[in-house]
């Protein structure tokens, strides 16, 4: 058998492809609250910005991979907020979440919440660091309403010992392919890509999809 054949794959990708440097158990890695913003004040603006339209006034909303900020615009209400995260104490000081849960997805990927509980989720600036990102984004979409949205919002900061090796080879292009195809394989459609970067700050690169309505 040829060592092509043989290569192990995620659905269809090379499994090498979600190996990450630092094989660490991550509960480790993330056990130190982190209070700091992995993008730039401009690129935050723009994604709060995106959030306006993207995020309904009263909406109930799954902030995935979730920390001390989620960017939500301060000025419109919605009916629950519930952060997922790794550490406690970062999702503590979020004033925006009405509730929290401590999970390590790259463990356990599936979400602790009921089918149908969320009008929207999202994920920012931390799609780099799932090993299972399908079935992290089957459970998501598990937990969605249907006609319900995700957006998954990406820049170009990670930390290099925690990312999968694919989004540490990657043009822009390509990553956003990767993402596209595991939202499709996950069973999300209307799969969209916006380029939401402001002039002279950190890139904004969102992919956006929704839940069938069947």
């Amino acid at each position: 058998m040829s060592s092509q054949s043989s290569e192990k794959t995620y659905f269809g990708l090379p499994s090498f492809w979600f190996h990450k440097p630092d094989n660490e158990n991550d509960d480790v890695f993330y056990q130190q609250p982190r209070m700091v913003a992995h993008i730039d004040d401009a690129t935050m603006a723009a994604l709060t910005n995106f959030y306006r339209t993207f995020l309904p006034s009263g909406a109930s909303i799954l902030d995935l991979m979730s920390s001390w900020l989620s960017h939500l615009p301060a000025d419109v209400e919605y009916a629950r907020v519930a952060g997922h995260g790794m550490n406690a104490e970062e999702l503590a000081a979020n004033p925006q979440l009405s509730d929290w849960r401590v999970q390590n997805l790259n463990q356990n990927p599936e979400l602790p919440f009921d089918d149908e509980s969320f009008d929207r989720a999202m994920i920012v600036v931390s799609i780099q660091y799932l090993v299972q990102p399908i079935h992290v984004l089957r459970s998501v979409l598990r937990t969605l309403k249907p006609g319900g949205e995700i957006a998954i919002a990406m820049s170009h900061r990670l930390f290099p010992t925690k990312a999968i090796a694919a989004f540490q080879g990657m043009e822009r292009d390509d990553k956003m392919k990767l993402v596209g195809y595991c939202l499709q394989q996950s069973g999300f459609d209307e799969i969209t890509f916006h380029d939401e970067s402001p002039l002279g700050a950190d890139p904004l690169w969102i992919m956006t999809a929704k839940k069938p309505l069947a």
